[in-house]
């Protein structure tokens, strides 16, 4: 079977993947399956909390981003990222320029978030037609000292910050603008690149864990705001219902999504972080996240049954939620 752009759908991972997973080792606390991004594993009397991903959709700001997006993971198991190494896979013609551009958004964004980086590697690679930037970032945290997107309960609420489709409205804006200064303004098209700042959910999901009553967090990256919701629904094996007119989709968004007829809630969406929390902490945890800035809104809750996932319209009606087959940021590109 042939399979889509971006990421490897479930069935596959459970029959080409998770069943290779080499030694067993009793200090593999939180291995791969299916919703987890990242990894704990036991050394001495702390844990290592490990996750990585690869940016291959942009270029301009690749460096940043693959700093970011691979903190959010290891922030949403309620831990400050600590550690970065990367490796970075260049065109055949790229030049010195080019590697100590993407060093430097490295650096950067590395220390805007506290972040040391302490390795990787660089090569340039043959018929690679654009950069590849590989990240894994780490953190160390005491035991029991965490949550993991597979923690959700019965009858959770579930948080939505930000809104759907920031990472990939501002990669469109940015790898598109030729296209889309067209037909939108230069106004717009600054804000929707501007999304780029929001990316980062380190400070909210620390936030957040520490208020207490999160159960479960999980960033919604490729496939989206759904794909995360599914992802995160898969982790702790439950339903979820959800209510389409609690998520917020910013006017740039929706703009540019309607300009090449892609859906916002399957649009990468890094930036966005889902949260789940005990009913009787969510109003205090929304309203932490308020205190720092980061707007957000309870846009539904978990159910028994796993095989139901819901998304409620605005009149009632109601249809299963989408699971991306793959990310509508490459329809958008190859537009």
């Amino acid at each position: 079977m042939r399979l889509s752009k971006g990421k490897v759908p479930p069935e596959t991972l459970k029959k080409a993947v998770f069943r290779y997973l080499g030694a067993e080792n009793p200090d593999v606390i939180l291995g791969p399956s299916l919703g987890v991004d990242g990894a704990l594993v036991k050394v001495g009397g702390k844990l290592l909390v490990s996750s990585m991903d690869p940016i291959t959709g942009a270029e301009q700001r690749i460096g940043w981003l693959a700093v970011n997006v691979n903190a959010n993971d290891i922030a949403t198991f309620g831990v400050q990222p600590a550690f970065f190494t990367s490796c970075l896979l260049l065109p055949e013609d790229s030049s010195e320029k080019t590697v100590e551009t993407i060093c430097r958004q490295i650096g950067s964004a590395a220390k805007k978030l506290g972040i040391a980086v302490i390795g990787g590697h660089s090569e340039i690679t043959w018929e690679l037609k654009r950069p590849v930037v590989i990240g894994c970032a780490m953190a160390v945290t005491e035991p029991g000292k965490y949550v993991t997107s597979g923690g959700s309960k019965l009858g959770d609420n579930l948080i939505l910050t930000k809104g759907a489709g920031i990472e990939g409205t501002a990669i469109l804006a940015t790898e598109k603008y030729g296209t889309l200064k067209k037909q939108f303004s230069a106004s717009l098209l600054k804000s929707a690149k501007g999304f780029y700042d929001q990316i980062s959910v380190v400070k909210e999901a620390v936030s957040a864990y520490n208020f207490g009553g999160v159960t479960a967090m999980h960033d919604p990256t490729e496939g989206g705001v759904a794909g995360g919701i599914h992802e995160l629904a898969d982790a702790s094996g439950l339903g979820v219902k959800v209510f389409r007119e609690k998520i917020h989709v910013p006017h740039e968004t929706e703009e540019i999504c309607g300009f090449f007829k892609i859906d916002p809630l399957q649009l990468v969406s890094s930036g966005a972080l889902l949260i789940s929390a005990n009913p009787k902490s969510v109003d205090g945890i929304v309203r932490i996240l308020v205190k720092n800035g980061v707007e957000s809104a309870v846009i539904g809750e978990f159910t028994k049954d796993p095989r139901d996932r819901i998304l409620i319209n605005s009149d009632g009606s109601s249809k299963n939620l989408v699971r991306p087959v793959s990310d509508h940021l490459w329809s958008a590109l190859e537009n």
